[in-house]
Order: structure tokens, then sequence, then C-alpha cells
């Protein structure tokens, strides 16, 4: 179950990989159509303003249609054979969905409780999507309704059907089965669904009321279920449902931004919803902490050589918000050290909250700075300034913390590895000579890695996990290959995976997370291609 469950993560952050982008452009859009900071030149009827609308406009493409998105992209990672096509019949499905709930609401809304014919938003409980007016069901209900759809899909895809029967097959016959399968899905969201909308808004309440301490609650949790793959399923119905506010934090923090930049108050006073979105802070803030504690506790004569894998994973974590990285450096050697910075994360946007600064801090520098600093600096430059002074303190707090700890109980965190251990990484050939005990001390392999080095990653990789036949099943989120494999014996250690240059790899069962960066998709597609 906890494979299927981290398998189901990993593919539902695959269109969270295109809000980044969308994030830039409406926060550069709205910065640049904010008469408060342009003056005169932002004004609406200007062509300043008119071409800057469109850009933002546009921009809103990715947040206005998020249930349809998420609908489409989910077989991208959970479809076994023929993605493409899962996602053709993903969309048609769900769209029949909603066309059955929109049918049943109109006919018999007094039966199931809804008022069909108020406005959509709101309190209502209803929604537009893809220009049909249907229950208000985000993102849960565009991924369970695509989940049904995926399992229909895997299932009879390739059933062989009477040669006079053939033009029903494939696709068809999915769509087929899926068009009466959602019947009863759509009559069972239009009886259950309002129920489950009163639970939400109950959550809303609760959530509201418990201020900082929620906050910090939130903020341990989404750091410490990073081991297991499953805080992208934390935090997504904050950041992009309705758990504490409509349309969730990054969509209603991103329209409000225009008031939000115009007025003096407080930012947690114009937007409470956001102090939800703060894992930001541990990772701006936290990283460089860390990365100086291994720094200063390393050895003298292995400190330059950790420069060069301690600069750009710290970086990393800073500018792109990516932090299994360098959370990878020392969760599996030294756990402790891990808890402890869950704590201090949790502390941190404890504190950041208390002086008042709120919006959307849940990815990197670049993410933070379009979102938030660009078009709200003018009028909130004091609550960031104080935000900047905290955070500094809390990474003297980190590294006195950690480097205490690691000496104190004599962690082996990157550059205090025994002798026989490297910090560097190696090339597949020099793993398979050193293996076969064939390279002396010091010796270099020969490989030429230039023409396709993620091939020669995959290759290793796939080594290392027991081979073609040990493999089950490989799907992949931002920074992490997930492998199924059918004896867990066969997979070599940690310590193994970071010979050949990833960041590690965290084992549970039969399920598998390669630590490979950002370059996993162009990974992914060199380890299916030799499957």
């Amino acid at each position: 179950m906890m494979q299927k469950i981290q398998k189901f993560g990993g593919a539902m952050f695959t269109p969270v990989m295109l809000f980044a982008f969308a994030g830039v452009v409406i926060g550069f859009g709205t910065l640049f159509t904010t008469e408060v900071i342009f003056g005169p030149l932002a004004a609406p009827g200007t062509m300043w303003y008119g071409v800057w609308n469109v850009i933002l406009q546009g921009g809103w493409t990715v947040f206005n249609q998020l249930p349809l998105l998420f609908a489409v992209s989910l077989p991208i990672g959970l479809a076994n054979k023929q993605n493409a096509r899962c996602c053709m019949e993903a969309l048609v499905g769900y769209l029949t969905f909603q066309y059955f709930v929109n049918t049943m609401l109109s006919q018999w809304g007094g039966f199931f409780g809804v008022d069909f014919a108020a406005e959509v938003g709101g309190a209502s409980g209803l929604a537009m999507i893809a220009s049909i007016k249907t229950l208000d069901m985000g993102m849960i209900g565009a991924l369970a309704v695509s989940g049904i759809i995926i399992a229909i899909h895997n299932k009879f895809y390739e059933v062989e059907l009477p040669e006079w029967l053939g033009v029903f097959a494939g696709s068809t016959f999915v769509y087929i089965i899926t068009f009466f399968v959602m019947i009863p899905v759509a009559f069972a969201a239009c009886l259950l669904w309002p129920h489950v909308q009163d639970g939400i808004r109950a959550f809303q309440g609760f959530v509201a009321t418990t201020g900082t301490l929620g906050v910090g609650v939130f903020a341990f949790l989404e750091r410490a279920l990073i081991p297991f793959g499953l805080h992208h399923l934390m935090y997504s119905p904050f950041y992009y449902d309705n758990a504490v506010v409509d349309g969730g934090i990054y969509t209603a923090f991103a329209t409000a931004l225009p008031q939000i930049a115009a007025s003096t108050d407080s930012l947690k006073e114009l937007a409470p919803y956001a102090a939800f979105t703060c894992s930001s802070w541990s990772k701006i803030f936290g990283c460089p902490g860390i990365a100086l504690a291994f720094y200063a506790t390393a050895k003298p004569e292995k400190r330059k050589e950790l420069l060069s894998l301690l600069i750009p994973i710290t970086l990393t974590a800073i500018f792109c918000g990516v932090t299994e990285p360098i959370e990878f450096t020392f969760l599996f050697i030294a756990p402790p050290l891990f808890i402890v910075h869950c704590v201090l994360a949790a502390l941190l946007a404890m504190a950041i909250n208390m002086v008042g600064c709120v919006g959307v801090f849940a990815g990197g520098l670049i993410e933070i700075s379009s979102l938030n600093f660009i078009p709200l600096m003018a009028n909130h430059w004091q609550q960031y300034a104080m935000t900047l002074v905290v955070g500094l303190v809390f990474t003297a707090i980190w590294f006195v913390v950690f480097r205490f700890l690691i000496v104190k109980f004599d962690f082996k965190t990157p550059g205090r590895e025994d002798d026989a251990e490297q910090v560097k990484f190696h090339s597949k050939a020099e793993y398979r000579a050193a293996k076969n005990g064939e390279l002396a001390s010091g010796a270099t392999a020969d490989v030429d890695e230039a023409a396709d080095p993620y091939a020669v990653m995959a290759a290793a990789v796939l080594e290392l996990l027991g081979g073609a036949d040990n493999i089950v099943d490989v799907t992949n989120c931002v920074i992490r290959l997930r492998v199924n494999v059918k004896d867990e014996t066969l997979v070599a250690d940690d310590p193994d995976f970071k010979s050949i240059g990833t960041s590690g790899i965290a084992k549970n069962g039969k399920g598998m997370q390669v630590i490979i960066g950002l370059k996993v998709p162009k990974v992914r597609d060199r380890f299916e291609a030799l499957l």
C-alpha cells in the first residue's frame, strides 16, 4: 500500500512542475500592471497595461484549469502502458463525468441538497470546469475520477475483441467502460460530496483558529514526510485546493496581489490564509546553516572536495526550493539530525509568522521573488527586512545545533566518512571496477560520459537495482526515480548509489526512490529504454 501511495504522490507532482513558470508570469504580470508601483504607466487603458495584462491572463491558464490539468496529467505517472492514450481517455472520461454531474444536479438538485441555481464560487459549492457548471470537487475529485479511468485503462486496454468488433478495441473499449462507470460515480459524487464540503468548511475553521501553532505543526509535517515521499499529498490540498481558502493558497494569493501591493497593512492581516505556504524558510535559511555545519565538522583534507558537493546542492535548495539533495546526504546516516531539522523548520515558520510575514513562500527564491518581493516590496519591505533578520538568526541556530550534534555523536556526515569512503561522485565504469577490485588506489577509469551522461547514469542505477529482471515499474517526481522491485535484497546500499553520482536511495520494502536531481526525467527516459 505504501508503494502505491508513494507512486501516486510522485505522479501527482507531474503537473506541479508547470507552476513555477506560471507563478513567475503571474508575478511579473501583476507587478507591471500595478499602478501603486508603476504609476500612470500601468493604468488600465494604456498600451503598457494592455500588453502586460495579456501576458498576465495567459499566466493564469494553469491555475484556472487545475482540476482538468491534474485529471489529464495523472496517467503520465500511473498508466502501465500507452500513457499518452490514457491521458486522452482521462480527459474524455473526466468531461463525461462532469456532464453527468451537471445534468443530475440541474434536474434533481433538491434531492441532493444542492442549490444548482446559485452562482459558482463562494459557499455555493459549485464551480465551472471546462465551461461545465458542476460540483466544486477541486483536485481531489479530478484525481479520484482520473484514478478510476487509469485503473480501467490498465485492465482493459489490451483486451482482445472479436474481429468484427475490432473498431471498439483499445482506447474506444476503455471509454465505453468508462462511460457507464461514470454514471454511478457521478451519482455518488452528487450524493456524498456536499457533505464532504461541509466537513471541509469545518476543517477550514479549525485550521484558521490554530494560529501560529498550526503553522508550526504544518511546517514540521511537511518536512517530516519527505523520507516517505508523501509530502506532496500533505501540502497539495492547502496550496492548490480548498483546504484553507477557495481555489488554494497559490491562486487566492496571486489573485489578491494588486490589493496587497497597494495596502500598507500587515501581510498577515491582508492574507492570513497564506501562513501555511511557509516551507521556503527552512530551504533558504536552514540549508545554508546545515552546509556550514558540514563544512566546519569535515576533516580538513576533505573540505575542498566537500565544497564541490555542498555549493550546488545548497544553491539548488535556496533558488529552486528542492531540498532532497542536501537532506538526503544526512537523512539515513544520521536520522536524529533530520528530526532536529524538522523541528527547527517548524520553529522558524512560527517565528516568521509571529512577525506577520506571510505569502507564497513554498518554492525557491526565484518563485518567492516573483510572487512576493518584487510586487510587494514597496509597501512591505519592513516585514521582509524583519524576516531576513529572523532567518539569519535561525541560520546561526542551525549551524550551532548541527555542529554540536555532529561532533557530540560523531555522525558520519559528508566530509567525516572513514578514509575508505569518498565524497566524490564516480562514473559507472569506476563503480564496476571498484566493486571488482580492478582499480588501484587513486586510479581513474577511462570512460566517455560526454556522449550521453544520462544513459550512463541510467545504466548504473539499473545495475544497482538488481538489473532489468528485478524491475516491476518506474515513475518519477521532480528529483526522484521511483522504482518498485521484485526482490529488495538485490538492491545495492546507499553508498553504492552515491558512488555513481546520485544523492542516495530511500528504501521502503520493495519501493525504491533513487535521488537523481532535476535531470531525473532524462534519466528515466534512458532507464525505460534499457528496460
